[in-house]
């Protein structure tokens, strides 16, 4: 939550190279609703090689 009358900004970091950042209201809720989606993708915390077909 900001104060009255601020701006609202948000950082997104991974160990891989992604690196977000956003300000505004709607950015911001943009960009975590980005970093969820790239916590279940990143291919540091969701290892393809080795994994069986499904």
């Amino acid at each position: 939550m900001t104060p009255r009358g601020a701006t609202p900004t948000a950082t997104s970091r991974c160990a891989c190279g992604w690196d977000r950042s956003a300000i505004g209201h709607r950015r911001v809720l943009d960009l975590i609703a980005a970093h969820a989606d790239h916590r279940s993708t990143c291919p540091l915390r969701n290892p393809q090689e080795g994994r069986a077909a499904a």
